[in-house]
């Protein structure tokens, strides 16, 4: 018997978790997600993963969506107490009962607060270790080395610059503790004072098992954020801080 769990899963946070505990298969409606953005998910399962844009299937009928899952061999579905499908949004699980067993998952609660994709994305924004306490995990974004000023490796420290190849959500500006492709860094966010242009520069503590490469696919994983950004007057003052930071880092985390 084929177990379904369905939903969006932007985030694949610990309420998400919870219904693929008990499924075989997870079927995703994509809504247009900024957590964790398309396939992205499928990588925090060993489940079977089936993939639908709720554009092509929105304006189908309940039925005609129930008939999708009968064709798909499902038997039984995991499914979150609030969830809705078809046109308008005119299916609910009673529905569903009519052609499948289903497990309903309670809401699941943290300090009283629900675990909800919508809650995530205002963490993030926010306080970034709330966020990834309800994530489960920490709060991730990928995207490709390009070319920088310059002015890292010859007047400060060196630094990579990232650009992102998706719509993730961006933490809040700041200076952040970070894991750069798993090697420890410290990651900018925000306005360069040095050109007044928004950038996500990253910089590796052991930074000479680093190779640069334009292109090079970067993955950043934010554990905590350090400092808010600063305006400093001179490249000097710039250096000494980041110095000041790097010190912090390698005292207080482990490589």
């Amino acid at each position: 018997m084929k177990t379904a769990a369905i939903g969006g899963f932007d985030g694949m946070h610990t309420a998400h978790q919870e219904l693929l505990k008990r499924a075989d298969i997870f079927i995703i409606i994509e809504k247009g997600s900024s957590i964790t953005p398309g396939f992205d998910r499928c990588y925090y399962t060993n489940l079977g993963c089936e993939y639908f844009l709720l554009e092509n299937i929105k304006n189908l009928t309940p039925v005609e969506f129930i008939e999708i899952l009968k064709k798909m061999n499902v038997k039984k579905l995991v499914l979150g107490e609030d969830f809705r499908f078809g046109k308008n949004r005119s299916g609910d699980i009673n529905i569903l009962k009519n052609f499948f067993e289903v497990e309903i998952i309670k809401e699941i609660k943290i300090d009283g607060i629900g675990v909800h994709s919508h809650i995530i994305r205002k963490f993030i924004k926010e306080d970034i270790k709330k966020a990834n306490r309800f994530l489960g995990r920490n709060y991730k974004i990928k995207g490709t080395q390009i070319k920088g000023q310059g002015l890292g490796n010859k007047k400060l420290v060196p630094t990579i610059n990232i650009e992102l190849f998706k719509p993730y959500i961006i933490p809040k500006e700041g200076v952040y503790i970070t894991k750069t492709n798993n090697l420890l860094s410290l990651t900018f966010i925000g306005i360069r004072s040095t050109d007044n242009n928004f950038s996500i520069e990253t910089h590796i503590i052991d930074n000479e098992k680093w190779i640069m490469n334009n292109g090079k696919l970067m993955e950043i994983e934010f554990i905590d954020f350090l400092r808010e950004n600063k305006k400093f007057n001179t490249l000097i003052e710039l250096k000494h801080q980041i110095k000041k930071d790097i010190e912090y880092l390698k005292s207080s985390y482990k490589h």
